[in-house]
C-alpha cells in the first residue's frame, strides 16, 4: 500500500510552549509504514498560509496544524479550499477546536490519533470574508483578543489576568442581530458566533453545539453586575451556559450582525477590526479533518 505523504507545520510561538523537540516525537510515534512525515516551522504570521499555499504542486495528502486555533484556521483555510485533510496536535493557549474534536493534549496521544487516520468532514463558516473553524464574535471577548495579542506572554494564565483587568472598565454595545431572517436587539456584553461548544480550556459558550449539524450558536452573554462572574464561570466550566438566563442561544445558517461602531472582533481567537455590519453563514460539512472517533 502506498503511503501518504503528510506535512507538519509548528507554530513556535503558540501557547508559549516548546515545540522544538516536536520531530523527534513525531519520529518516534508516526507510523511509518502509512506516512511520509516533513515539517516546517513558521516564522511570522501569516506564514502557515503561505506554506500552504507553496505546497500545491506537492503531492502532501494531509497537513497538520501544530499549534492553537489561529493556527488550524490559517492552516485550515488553506487545507479547505485544497480539498486536503487536516491533522491537528494541539498546542494552543485555549485549544478550542481540538478539545471539541476530542483529540487529545497529550502529544504522542495525538499522534497516534494521526495513526488511525479516520477521517471526518466538519461544517465551517465565514465571518464576512474570513473562514472560521471554531468561534468567532464580538464585544469583551474580541476586545481581550486585540489586547493580548500585544502581550509577550503567552498562556491561558496571561490571557484570564487581561481579561480580569479590562473587565472593570468594559461597556457593553446595542446589537440588531438578524438570525435567518428573524431580528433581534440585544444589549450584550459578548456576542459569539459559535460552530464547536467552546472558546477553550473546557469553557464551554454553547454547549449543545455541534460542527456537524449545519448551523451556528448565536450566543449572547447580557449585560451582568460584575459579582455573577462566578456563576458565569460555573455555567461555562459544568458546560451549562444553556441552562442560566445570563446567555441566549439562538441557532442558524445565515446571520447578520449590526452593531453602533467599528470595533474588534475575533476569528478563532485571532483579533481583526471590522466594521459596523457582519454577515455570517455556514459552509456544510466542507472540512476534511482526522478526528478519535465519532463527532
Amino acid at each position: 500500500m502506498a503511503k501518504s505523504n503528510i506535512l507538519f507545520i509548528i507554530n513556535p510561538i503558540s501557547g508559549g510552549k516548546d515545540k522544538l523537540t516536536i520531530p523527534d516525537l513525531i519520529d518516534a510515534y508516526l507510523d511509518r509504514s502509512k506516512f511520509n512525515a516533513n515539517y516546517r516551522f513558521t516564522s511570522y504570521a501569516g506564514h502557515a498560509a503561505e506554506i500552504v499555499d507553496e505546497t500545491v504542486s506537492m503531492n502532501f495528502d494531509i497537513i497538520v496544524a501544530v499549534g492553537g486555533d489561529g493556527t488550524i484556521n490559517e492552516i485550515g483555510a488553506k487545507v479547505m479550499h485544497q480539498h486536503k485533510v487536516l491533522g491537528i496536535i494541539p498546542y494552543g493557549s485555549g485549544n478550542g477546536l481540538a478539545r471539541f474534536l476530542k483529540i487529545p493534549m497529550n502529544t504522542r496521544k495525538a499522534i497516534e490519533v494521526l495513526n488511525h487516520f479516520q477521517v471526518s468532514k466538519i461544517d465551517t463558516a465565514i465571518f464576512n470574508d474570513k473562514v472560521y473553524f471554531n468561534m468567532a464574535g464580538m464585544g469583551f471577548d474580541a476586545h481581550i483578543s486585540s489586547i493580548f495579542a500585544k502581550n509577550k506572554k503567552r498562556g491561558f494564565s496571561e490571557y484570564l489576568k487581561t481579561g480580569l483587568k479590562e473587565m472593570i472598565n468594559y461597556k457593553p454595545e446595542t446589537y440588531r442581530i438578524v438570525v435567518d431572517g428573524k431580528s433581534y436587539t440585544r444589549k450584550a456584553f459578548v456576542v459569539s458566533v459559535a460552530n464547536s461548544s467552546q472558546y477553550g480550556n473546557n469553557a464551554h459558550i454553547s454547549p449543545l453545539a455541534s460542527v456537524s449539524d449545519g448551523l451556528l450558536d448565536v450566543c449572547i452573554v447580557k449585560n451582568f453586575p460584575l459579582y455573577k462572574i462566578p456563576a458565569l464561570a460555573y455555567y461555562m466550566l459544568s458546560a451549562k451556559t444553556h441552562q442560566t438566563d445570563m446567555v441566549e442561544i439562538i441557532t442558524g445558517k445565515n446571520i447578520q450582525i449590526f452593531r453602533e461602531q467599528e470595533a474588534a472582533i475575533h476569528i478563532d481567537g485571532e483579533p481583526f477590526l471590522m466594521g459596523k455590519e457582519i454577515n455570517i453563514s455556514i459552509q456544510p460539512l466542507s472540512l476534511q479533518v482526522i478526528v478519535p472517533g465519532h463527532i
